[in-house]
């Protein structure tokens, strides 16, 4: 497995401070957990615990306004989004001269098979994981309703941990992850969705399937006999 230079790491708990600082929480367990670089960008945070330090992350660079939705500030009770979280990161990393993170989104492109999405996948993370910065996933659960695939919640988690290689004809990997929601550890697993989320009947899915049971992704929001699916929909790294 490639694993995160100090996988022994403390992940960041939400809860401290907001049910919905999931990636405030995520970032700052992705800098305790990279290497000796990234760890000082949480080390340059005042305070000890995670709620004075995500306190202070919000006040520096959550309440500014958002790069891509006008008239709101970066984090609002939605939390944040995948753009204004890389602009807010770079912002706080730059004057510590590390280098600028990115973002992909995790969909099937032009010509793009499903297995290649999946290998695409687990290249970004691996190779995230190499370069010393633990990468961020942004997760989203959708529910089949009334026809129409649905979203629910987002939420982010630090990825920790994935297989080295992957082979071509492997359909599924797995990977370690830390959930802000709570500060936990979690394993979850990447795999070629069973069912055509987001998708009209008889065409392949645009995503993979994430599965990750112990999360807690709005599944108070999940009615009674739906159909319900966590699909990876981006990550943030270096690769």
């Amino acid at each position: 497995m490639r694993e995160a230079p100090k996988s022994d790491a403390t992940p960041v708990n939400q809860l401290a401070i907001s049910g919905n600082a999931c990636g405030p929480a995520a970032l700052l367990s992705s800098f305790r957990s990279g290497n000796d670089a990234w760890q000082r960008a949480a080390s340059s945070l005042t305070g000890t615990t995670d709620r004075e330090q995500l306190g202070q992350w919000i006040r520096l660079h959550g309440l500014l306004p958002s790069e891509t939705l006008k008239g709101r500030k970066r984090w609002t009770n939605a939390g944040i989004n995948v753009e204004d979280l890389v602009a807010a990161t770079n912002e706080m990393t730059r004057p510590l001269y590390l280098p600028a993170v990115i973002h992909e989104d995790l969909f099937t492109r032009r010509g793009e098979t499903q297995a290649a999405l999946l290998r695409r996948t687990h290249q970004r993370l691996e190779k995230s994981l190499s370069k010393g910065i633990p990468p961020l996933l942004s997760l989203r659960r959708f529910a089949l309703r009334g026809g129409k695939w649905i979203p629910l919640q987002g939420h982010f988690v630090t990825v920790t941990a994935v297989p080295r290689k992957l082979g071509n004809d492997e359909m599924s990997f797995g990977f370690a992850y830390l959930d802000p929601w709570g500060g936990k550890r979690g394993q979850g697993e990447f795999r070629l969705p069973a069912v055509p989320v987001l998708a009209a009947a008889g065409q392949p899915a645009p995503c993979l399937e994430a599965l990750v049971p112990t999360a807690n992704i709005a599944k108070k929001d999940v009615r009674a006999g739906e159909m319900t699916v966590v699909v990876p929909a981006a990550v943030i790294g270096r690769w």
